[in-house]
């Protein structure tokens, strides 16, 4: 019998990093078990390279064997409860109790939510959308692609801009280019805006360059598939001949139905340890919203789930065990920019600085394309690494 036993909910790139690490750092008595519904994963940055054809979904798709290892039980099923008050999970029909809880569930797309959206756009942030999207971009030989982002705060926030500049990449190859207007219809104020104005100005500043055209600050509130149209809440409405979508994201059912509910549904986690209020519980990743000085949430992206994993795991495997020392999430970030044409920019830097977060974000180059590269092979050979910050 196992002396104690770790929960992890989800196994997304928080879920698999938090589970690795405890099993290396815990007792083989110590009991790790990982709660997904699928029995595979898919290596969300790739989807970009999903929609020019550079990628198919089974070569960014990885069994959870491989990527957790055969010391680590995986439950799969519907998570369709979260008790934490006694660190319970209910899976279909089954409870499930630990002695530490760690909610890893990410964000749910609802692209239902905007009347239309997902009878007429390919949605960007599933393989079988962003695959779809190539069909009918390989189709197009004139007209209008929109990539839309349907609200102003989601997941991996640059892939619709790295999606909107490899697309016009594509098109060049192809020699359509000149027949084919590409544009980015926005939500958000700027780009990623969290990283601040300067790399907002530098994101905007790509897209100019190579022609494709910008719009922030526009809500999407319909969308008519037999017109082709999109209807904002400003009353205009623009035609569009492809449209690839990012969805409205919220909290999993499951958590939104539970006491770990916080704003918006999304659970509140102590920004330097991802405790919740609830002692041995933690959330990390998309499913949490930890505010920054800014007054925006930090963004939700796989290099912080990485790393709160880390801190979680080190600070459970300290409680438990003694060895170690405590650790902290610090607020730091980085990701790749995909700019197209075998190059990528790569920014960096601290989330928490006050009164600004201080990203830097380098030019494009070959070198950080592979880097993501290399990062994307290594990930799917169940080789966790993370990024330098």
């Amino acid at each position: 019998m196992p002396t104690r036993r770790v929960i992890v909910v989800g196994a997304g790139v928080g879920g698999v990093v938090a589970a690795r690490r405890l099993r290396k750092l815990l007792s083989a008595r110590d009991e790790i078990v990982v709660v997904d519904r699928a029995a595979e994963a898919a290596f969300a940055p790739s989807f970009p390279w999903l929609v020019t054809g550079a990628r198919t979904a089974s070569a960014v798709t990885a069994r959870l064997g491989t990527l957790l290892g055969r010391s680590i039980r995986v439950v799969h099923g519907e998570v369709v409860a979260l008790d934490p008050v006694a660190r319970r999970v209910t899976v279909g029909d089954r409870e499930l109790d630990a002695d530490a809880l760690i909610v890893a569930l990410g964000a749910e797309l609802a692209p239902e939510t905007i009347p239309g959206l997902a009878a007429f756009g390919h949605n960007l942030y599933d393989a079988a959308g962003a695959t779809a999207m190539h069909a009918a971009l390989r189709q197009l030989r004139s007209g209008r692609v929109v990539i839309l982002t349907a609200a102003p705060a989601y997941k991996c926030p640059a892939a619709p801009y790295e999606t909107a500049m490899l697309i016009d990449a594509w098109l060049r190859r192809q020699g359509r280019r000149a027949q084919v207007e590409v544009d980015v219809i926005a939500a958000e104020a700027a780009p990623m805006p969290a990283a601040g104005p300067a790399i907002g100005v530098a994101v905007s500043g790509m897209l100019a360059a190579k022609r494709i055209g910008y719009t922030p600050g526009r809500q999407v509130v319909h969308v008519n598939p037999a017109a082709g149209s999109l209807q904002f809440d400003d009353g205009r409405v623009e035609q569009v001949d492809l449209l690839g979508y990012v969805p409205p994201h919220r909290a999993p059912g499951c958590v939104r139905g539970s006491v770990l509910a916080g704003a918006g549904g999304w659970i509140a986690a102590d920004r330097a340890t991802l405790e919740t209020t609830f002692p041995g519980v933690y959330a990390i990743g998309d499913v949490t919203s930890i505010p920054l000085a800014s007054g925006r949430p930090l963004p939700k992206a796989g290099v912080f789930a990485h790393r709160q994993a880390d801190v979680v795991a080190a600070n459970l495997a300290h409680a438990w065990t003694g060895r170690g020392a405590p650790a902290a999430f610090d607020g730091h970030g980085a990701c790749f920019v995909e700019t197209g044409d075998g190059r990528a920019g790569y920014g960096a830097g601290n989330f928490y600085a006050e009164p600004a977060p201080g990203i830097v974000l380098r030019q494009p180059s070959r070198i950080a394309h592979w880097g993501k590269v290399a990062y994307e092979r290594l990930w799917l050979r169940g080789i966790v690494v993370g990024l330098p910050g």
